[in-house]
């Protein structure tokens, strides 16, 4: 059965029922204490107009395509009209920013509408992002614009589709208002056309939702939310609300982490801002800003203009950050804790370690088309891999999905060996004799290790291609659908949308979708750095 109108569906807003409100009702800029969240209602805007929805997420909510493409569909997910159930918030969380501590950060521009029950008895919240200011909102105003907007509906439902944990996104909707937006804190403010994007998630909890807490001492409302969070976010664990309770779920939240940068790492993706506040404690993807996805492979590369001198956030560095950041939430629930219990907190924190370390282990012999990680021979090939594909400008992708192709031959001569990887190199001319000298023989050690390959060269095909998509949304891309968006034509965005929702097939129609990052992109804002400004 699906919804016939929006009123239809159903709210169990447990988060609000369950956990202590703000009793200041006034939505103004401040401090918020002993509370997890504040009532507040949207800024209502002149003039929705719908410019995509998720088919994928408006059907696991039971939503029809005639209520997504409704007027009242607009009116509602762009914040102008509430529907039965509904109860507005924005939520109370601190977090540690660029490795220093923040204080209070909270839901500055992000309005949690309140969970939905689905006809399969899944719990998915519903937030707006760009819907106007809260109490958290600091000095901003609480808003976003259509490019931001975008970048996350697409990214959010590509990420999806990739097999990456990651929230997911409804629909994106213009306002009818223009924000004023210095994209690169440059002194040079423009008007943009604004946006609401509706987000999905089981749960939009972060770790900072607990370290503001733990950091305020206020050690009530701390073991409020977790056993909160133990009740309704990890029922499987069926853990009691107690310190064995709370290490088993501090180590599956370390597991799930985990398990998320192992893909982030084998698609290329790099989020930009992994500050502890931008972290989901359900192991998702959460929060695209200036996100961007590897084309030439660079583990120094980070997509954030703001990050440009330090690289804290740069794609090599990812697995060591959250580590780090999963350090800081173990400090924050440690109040809760006995003494006696660090050396189980700290085996706690050690599972990221050894998951990450087993599961980049299988992730790798699975883009390398081996059947099992061996250690002795593995380990040096995909180092001494990372090391060839940075000295040139290598596309991540497009080497993957080629190497696929290869068939071992080693009496070919280096540049018959490498032909067939060649549509991956920005410039053919980097690849001098030594650099062809390096990869021929990297290639001839590959070669021999598929020799004890236990799979047909078809079914190492097979196996790569799943695991090594043929598309992403390239940075460019986003930008040229953001571009066709703000002149009014939605189609590329509902393009991109169907091309991203099989990331791994050839799709030979859309095969220029799959192409390298073309030159006039290799310093255009938006296809090269972004800035956390949106």
């Amino acid at each position: 059965m699906t919804a016939i109108d929006l009123n239809s569906l159903i709210f169990d807003n447990r988060f609000i029922r369950e956990l202590p409100a703000d009793p200041e009702p006034i939505n103004a800029r401040r401090q918020v204490f002993n509370a997890c969240y504040s009532f507040v209602q949207a800024t209502p805007v002149s003039n929705p107009r719908l410019v995509a929805y998720a088919k994928d997420v408006a059907q696991f909510l039971n939503l029809t395509d005639t209520v997504c493409e409704s007027p009242e569909f607009s009116q509602v997910f762009v914040g102008n009209r509430l529907i039965n159930g509904m109860m507005p918030y924005a939520s109370c969380y601190g977090g540690h920013q660029f490795g220093h501590w923040a204080g209070q950060l909270g839901d500055g521009r992000a309005i949690n509408l309140g969970d939905v029950i689905n006809q399969r008895g899944e719990r998915w919240a519903l937030q707006l992002k760009g819907a106007g200011a809260t109490p958290y909102s600091r000095n901003a105003d609480g808003l976003a614009v259509l490019r931001s907007s975008i970048r996350e509906f697409l990214c959010s439902e590509a990420m999806f589709h990739l097999g990456i944990p990651t929230t997911r996104a409804l629909s994106v909707i213009l306002t009818g208002e223009e924000v004023i937006r210095d994209m690169f804190y440059d002194g040079n403010p423009e008007a943009e056309p604004g946006a609401v994007v509706c987000r999905v998630a089981p749960s939009f909890t972060r770790f900072g939702h607990f370290q503001i807490f733990a950091a305020r001492q206020d050690l009530k409302v701390l073991k409020q939310l977790l056993d909160y969070t133990l009740r309704t976010d990890f029922p499987e664990l069926a853990a009691e609300a107690s310190p064995a309770g709370y290490l088993a779920w501090f180590s599956e939240v370390c597991r799930r982490t985990a398990q998320m940068i192992v893909h982030w790492q084998r698609v290329g993706f790099v989020h930009g801002v992994m500050n502890t506040d931008n972290m989901s404690i359900l192991g998702l993807t959460i929060d695209y800003g200036p996100y961007g996805w590897l084309e030439n492979f660079d583990l120094n590369w980070t997509p954030n203009t703001t990050d440009a001198s330090e690289r804290r956030y740069r794609y090599g560095n990812q697995p060591s950050i959250a580590f780090w950041n999963l350090a800081q939430l173990a400090n924050a629930i440690f109040p809760l804790l006995r003494e006696q219990d660090l050396p189980a907190l700290q085996a706690a924190l050690n599972v990221y370690k050894e998951t990450f370390e087993h599961e980049w282990q299988t992730m790798m012999a699975s883009k390398l088309g081996f059947k099992t990680f061996e250690p002795n021979t593995d380990h040096a090939l995909c180092s001494d891999l990372f090391e060839i594909l940075q000295r040139v400008e290598t596309d991540m992708s497009i080497f993957y999905r080629q190497l696929a192709t290869f068939n071992p031959n080693p009496s070919q001569n280096d540049a018959d060996l490498i032909h067939p990887l060649m549509a991956a190199y920005y410039v053919p001319e980097q690849l001098d004799l030594a650099y062809q000298a390096r990869l021929g023989d990297w290639l001839r050690r590959y070669g021999k290790r598929l020799e004890a390959n236990e799979w047909s060269d078809e079914a190492r095909r097979c196996a790569m291609n799943a695991v090594n998509p043929n598309y992403v949304l390239r940075n460019y891309l986003a930008q040229l659908a953001i571009d066709e968006a703000t002149a009014g034509d939605f189609s590329m965005v509902n393009t991109l949308l169907e091309i991203l929702r099989h990331p791994y097939a050839e799709q030979p129609e859309y095969q220029r979708f799959a192409a390298k990052r073309p030159d006039w992109a290799r310093q255009r804002a938006g296809c090269s750095m972004l800035s956390c400004s949106s």
